[in-house]
């Protein structure tokens, strides 16, 4: 799969002919923010909502594409989940949880001078993803679960904090926006994006705990509103 994303992003760098708009500067800068979603397994784990925040850079390849560079930070809202270990004395676990990603996009933009533009874009990065477990209870008890990539029992003392953990994984990501052109060098953009990341493989190492071994795969969706200068 990355060969083949790979070649076409080679493909269409070459096919790029480097020149761009005379309205437009042929790198700027991106900066934006706004709100995250969550999906699938992870929602359940480590939070459905957040915000975000990006920054980045954009490359004029000709006057339909260009080749962006960014970071981006997903935080999440604190999940409190109950352990369901019988052993367990008592209360909730907190996972406080964040999305980083440094990526590489191709955006596919509108060839016609309208003022407002529509755009598509797609590409691949690396994801960062720390989970900090922690409990205001006190007790035996087991903790077992690939989206905090921890499985094993322990002995937590009161307002402990279990566990730091993190796992980078390879990601892809595509979506869509619009362009708003505000003066000659800067615009205004609006864009939306489904993010999925390839998580590991999480075998358990508790004799309490059930099943096979799981992948903490993730997916989600910021909308972002920003600015490029």
């Amino acid at each position: 799969m990355f060969r083949r994303f790979g070649f076409l992003f080679i493909a269409a760098l070459c096919a790029a002919t480097p020149v761009a708009a005379q309205d437009e500067r042929p790198v700027q800068l991106t900066i934006g923010g706004g709100y995250t979603a969550v999906f699938g397994e992870a929602a359940d784990h480590i939070g459905s909502n957040g915000g975000n925040f990006t920054i980045g850079a954009l490359f004029k390849l000709s006057p339909v594409m260009s080749l962006q560079g960014e970071y981006g930070w997903n935080g999440l809202k604190r999940k409190e989940l109950a352990t369901v270990n019988p052993l367990s004395s008592n209360g909730p676990f907190f996972a406080d949880a964040n999305v980083q990603y440094g990526d590489a996009n191709l955006l596919f933009h509108s060839g016609s001078p309208a003022k407002v533009k529509p755009y598509g874009l797609v590409g691949l990065g690396v994801y960062y993803r720390p989970v900090t477990i922690s409990t205001d209870a006190i007790g035996f008890a087991t903790i077992c679960d690939p989206y905090w990539y921890v499985c094993y029992p322990a002995a937590v003392p009161v307002e402990q904090i279990v566990g730091t953990r993190s796992s980078t994984d390879f990601g892809m990501n595509f979506g869509g926006g619009v362009n708003v052109k505000m003066t000659d060098h800067t615009s205004f953009y609006a864009e939306i994006r489904y993010h999925y990341i390839w998580g590991p493989e999480i075998v358990s190492v508790n004799p309490l705990a059930s099943g096979g071994p799981t992948k903490a795969n993730g997916s989600f969706m910021p909308i972002t509103f920003g600015f490029r200068f």
